[in-house]
């Protein structure tokens, strides 16, 4: 598997600001609404699903 600098990024962006790098990857799609929802309920598990959302 390649890593280039991007995916770096990502994953920093998915640490930072969760719902922001789901919308880059995806744009305004389910997976945003809920990565929304999810970091509102809580930072961790919209931090899990932007790491997930972006690794796949």
């Amino acid at each position: 598997m390649n890593v280039n600098v991007v995916d770096i990024l990502k994953i920093i962006l998915c640490i930072v600001l969760p719902p922001l790098a789901v919308f880059l990857d995806r744009g305004c799609d389910c997976s945003f609404l809920l990565n929304i929802i999810l970091t509102i309920l809580g930072w961790l598990p919209g931090c899990i699903h932007a790491l997930i959302v972006i690794c796949k």
